[in-house]
């Protein structure tokens, strides 16, 4: 049997080597050379070499940004997959209103962050916001220094849990009812088979989950900027607000694009980190 010709394979492949050449590789490469100029949109391009990359390094702002993106994904990323588990583990049982439930969680996912933003800002507002008619008291969550950044966050995790429990709850769906009747023969509790079985057997898509959330943490813009605009005092000013304030704020085109590469070569170190700790703690055979 004569093997088949590599070029049907490429001929395959080529639809989405288009698109990740198009919207992926060729976008960074852009960005790469914009970020060599000094540009404000209007004016000519000046050549600058690498003079927008050594004034981030050296100023204060790309510093912040990063520690306060970090921040942020320690907060939220954790949270939102133990949350989303704990949800997934009670929504996998066959239970009466079960399929409604899934259907209410994941609503928030669905909604464009921006209208979520105006909705949350709105709850905290301090002297007419409803989470302090609730509460009684008055707590400035989006202008103080301490709070505005767990604020955000907070929101960032209400909307991601429902997203994470899918996922969670369609691994579950795949491991074997015997493993856990064997286990509960063997006199094993529920705290124990979550540690030692269902937490292990998740890890192809806790591995998924946690990149594609640690992504997505790095990138956020849109809740961000309708809550806090990236205040106050730079306390909430992530990564993608800086680029948007360098590009549209002060109109240096060319650190906007040092700040966004920067931010594309930081993302593929955490993933390729990320892929080293979990490549060989993953189970995929559960037969």
């Amino acid at each position: 049997m004569r093997p088949r010709s590599p070029l049907v394979a490429y001929l395959l492949l080529a639809p989405s080597l288009i698109g990740v050449t198009a919207f992926l590789l060729l976008p960074v490469a852009i960005a790469f050379v914009v970020s060599l100029f000094r540009w404000d949109l209007i004016g000519t391009r000046q050549f600058v070499g690498l003079q927008n990359y050594a004034d981030l390094l050296t100023g204060g702002a790309l510093l912040n940004s990063l520690w306060v993106t970090a921040l942020f994904t320690v907060i939220a990323v954790p949270c939102s997959l133990a949350l989303g588990l704990l949800l997934a583990t009670q929504l996998v049982r066959a239970v009466p209103g079960s399929s409604i439930v899934r259907v209410i969680v994941v609503i928030p996912w669905v909604c464009a962050p921006l209208a979520l933003g105006v909705v949350w800002k709105w709850i905290f507002q301090p002297s007419t916001g409803a989470l302090n008619a609730l509460l009684g008291v008055r707590v400035e969550w989006l202008t103080s220094p301490l709070l505005a950044l767990p604020a955000v966050a907070f929101v960032a995790i209400w909307q991601q849990v429902g997203y994470v429990s899918l996922f969670f709850q369609a691994g579950l769906a795949r491991i074997p009812d015997s493993i856990y009747e064997a286990a509960r023969i063997d006199g094993a509790s529920s705290l124990q088979r979550l540690r030692h079985m269902t937490i292990p057997l998740l890890r192809p898509t806790t591995f998924f989950l946690a990149v594609t959330q640690v992504v997505a943490s790095f990138q956020v813009f849109d809740m961000v900027y309708a809550l806090t605009g990236g205040g106050p005092s730079h306390r909430t000013e992530v990564i993608a607000s800086l680029i948007y304030n360098q590009a549209f704020d002060s109109f240096s085109v060319g650190k906007a694009s040092a700040v966004a590469v920067i931010l594309f070569l930081l993302l593929v170190v955490v993933t390729v980190l990320q892929q080293r700790y979990f490549g060989r703690r993953i189970t995929y055979d559960m037969s």
